[in-house]
């Protein structure tokens, strides 16, 4: 297990995705991947997740896929939409979510906010 909690923990999300089951429980987590999971639990890719007896569990909605985006690439605006058309299968389909000093955000409203910052991770 590496020091990247959020790369750990979306991992362990596609092992559970391919081997179709519905939960996966966490053992290690912190606040940012709390953050990707709310954003991830807005757009419908994760129904639902609680931390019990310091144990994150976390129920899987409709995702394809989910992985961190490493190395963390520092992006402007313009930039965004590069990365869109490497991480993301259509263009439409799927977010990149994206760590700015406005806190994290999906690459959409990146754009239309016209903030850049650093590319965690994405869902489709």
């Amino acid at each position: 297990m590496s020091q990247d909690r959020v790369a750990d923990a979306l991992n362990q999300i596609m092992n559970a995705h391919r081997a179709k089951k519905a939960k996966v429980e966490l053992k290690h987590h912190s606040k940012l991947l709390l953050s990707v999971l709310a954003i991830a639990k807005l757009k419908g890719y994760i129904k639902s997740y609680e931390i019990v007896d310091k144990i994150l569990k976390v129920e899987l909605g409709n995702v394809n896929a989910c992985n961190a985006i490493k190395p963390r690439f520092t992006v402007t605006t313009e930039e965004i939409e590069k990365y869109v058309k490497r991480y993301l299968p259509a263009k439409n389909l799927g977010i990149i979510i994206v760590s700015t000093s406005k806190g994290l955000m999906t690459h959409n409203s990146a754009i239309d906010k016209n903030i850049g910052g650093c590319l965690l991770a994405y869902f489709y």
